[in-house]
Order: structure tokens, then sequence, then C-alpha cells
């Protein structure tokens, strides 16, 4: 056990991250009337070049006149390496009261981030704006992830990060079939039984990758979420690639499509049986204590100190989404 206290990020429910293109301001409507937790209004990737100074404009205009609700907004620059990026930072800052986070893309040294906190606190002080602007980073580099420990210790406005498959892959060159699935030809094989026949089984390829970065953010008090799957018309692919970033320990999910939102949402909600049990296991460590006992048991089964935190950290988890359980 360690006693270093590391400073938890700002609380949101994190689900559900809606990506929503800027250029298309017909979308922002019905993504403000969905259920996402968050919703990131884009100006990187689903903008083309002769788009983005008017993507820009309409989401400038958008996070003033839409009804957001209580959703987290959240909008995505270009990077550093493009001459996009200033000015979608000062633009969009100074004019949006609303916006609550930034999304930085393929961030890949602590120095990117640093570079847009210093722009960004520069824009909070001379402008008088109260709200602290929290970030959310994009690993989906190698070298982002050779660096994801340090990144994820490089500002205190970094709340959370995303695993970006689909430019990983490009980044790492493996080879890769729909964003975010996995790849036939990526199995192990049993050894031979007595008739010679061996079963083979398919592997995750993102499994390390993502497992390293979820580490990072629990290490250092980030929320883990994972990206996108491109393939939004496969139901069960999504949620089987969101249930396996759930058992890693992550947040949420992003939903290219809104038919996702309600898959990512449903996974990342503990279950009535979670709940039952995590409030089950509190119940007997403060029985136990009542009457001086120094373990814990429950079912037949001892309980440890690590078993009653994670129960305690998915109440919390139940409690901040207003007990909406599935």
């Amino acid at each position: 056990m360690s006693f270093t206290v590391i400073e938890q990020a700002k609380p949101r429910l994190h689900r559900s991250e809606l990506a929503v293109p800027g250029s298309n301001p017909g979308m922002f409507e019905k993504a403000a009337a969905s259920a996402a937790d968050v919703v990131f209004l884009d100006l990187e990737d689903a903008v083309a070049p002769d788009d983005k100074a008017r993507a820009r404009t309409n989401i400038i205009q958008a996070l003033n006149e839409v009804d957001w609700g209580t959703k987290t907004m959240m909008v995505r620059i270009n990077g550093l390496d493009t001459h996009y990026m200033y000015r979608d930072v000062i633009d969009v800052v100074e004019a949006c009261p609303r916006l609550d986070m930034l999304l930085i893309p393929k961030v890949g040294v602590p120095a990117d981030v640093y570079a847009i906190d210093m722009l960004v606190t520069q824009i909070e002080a001379a402008t008088g704006r109260t709200k602290r602007l929290g970030f959310e980073v994009l690993i989906e580099t190698a070298l982002g992830m050779a660096n994801v420990e340090a990144i994820a210790q490089s500002s205190r406005r970094l709340e959370a990060m995303s695993f970006g498959v689909a430019d990983y892959a490009a980044s790492t060159r493996a080879r890769t079939t729909v964003i975010g699935g996995v790849n036939k030809d990526s199995v192990v094989l049993t050894d031979r039984d007595a008739e010679g026949r061996r079963e083979s089984f398919w592997t995750d390829p993102w499994h390390a990758a993502q497992t390293r970065m979820m580490v990072a953010c629990r290490a250092y008090g980030l929320r883990p979420v994972d990206g996108p799957f491109g393939d939004f018309g496969d139901a069960d692919g999504y949620r089987s690639a969101a249930n396996r970033a759930a058992v890693l320990g992550y947040e949420g999910k992003w939903a290219i499509h809104p038919s996702q939102i309600a898959l990512a949402n449903d996974v990342f909600t503990p279950s009535e049986a979670e709940v039952t049990k995590a409030r089950r296991i509190m119940e007997a460590m403060e029985q136990a204590a009542r009457e001086g006992k120094g373990a814990v048991s429950l079912d037949g089964r001892l309980i440890d100190i690590a078993s009653i935190r994670m129960a305690q950290a998915l109440l919390e988890k139940a409690a901040a989404m207003g007990a909406g359980i599935r």
C-alpha cells in the first residue's frame, strides 16, 4: 500500500462520448437531445481542410445558442502540427463560456499539453473567464503511448485520456480491419489433442495498449475512455469491445453514431446485481466493525481491503449516475 495521495480529476459522468462533426450543424440539436454524457464537437479529423473555418464558426454558435442541458461539452481542436490549432483554441475559448473541456489530439509528449495549457491560461486571465477548462487527450500514436505516464502528469487541467485506436494502428503499422475491432489472424493455438486436432482462439490486439493507458490514468487520477468502434452497424461488436474495456477499468467509450450511445451507457452503468453485491460488502464490513471483528466475510468468502475499496468505488460511481442502474 502506498500513502502517496494523488489528486483525482474533476468527477464527471463519462460513460458515452458522442463525436459530432463541426461541419454538420444539422446534427447539433440531435446531439443535445441525446442520452450521451459527453459531446465533443469536432474540428479535426471529421472536418475537411476547406471547411475548418466554417466548422469553427458553427461550433461557436452552437455552444452559445443550443441548450445542451447538463452534458459535458468539449471541442476537439486540430493538432499542434497544424496551423489551425491556435485559432481553434483562441476563438472557441474566448467566445464560449459554456465550453467545459478541450480534446487535444495526437498528444506525443507532455510539452504538447503544456503548450495548450499555457495558451488557455492566458485566455482565461485576459477575458476573466470564470469556468476553468479541463482537458482530455488522445493517446493515438506510438510516441504518445511510449510517454503516456509522463503525459498523465503534464497538466492540472488534465481529466481524461482516450485511446484512439485508428491512428494508433496506423502509427504502429498494425494490421487492422474495422476500427476498434479484432483481426482474424490474431489467434493463439492450443496444443494438439489425442487426435492431433488444435483449436484456435482470437485475441485482442489492443489489449496491451489499452491496459497501459488505463494504468497511467488510474495511477494519476484520470478517467480512461475507450475510443471509436468504426462499424456502427455491428451492435454486438461494439458491445463486445465496450465490455472488454469496462473489464479493464475504463469509464466509458466513444460513440461515433447515435445508435452506440445507449450501448455505451448500458455497458458502463453498474448492474443492479453489482450494486447489490457492493452494498452487501459494505454492510458486512460495518457489521464486523460493530462486533469488533478483524476479519470480514460474506457468503463464506473472506473480504479483503481491496474488495472493500472496489465496492466503495462502484457505489460512488452508481451514485454519480443518479442511481441509474440497469
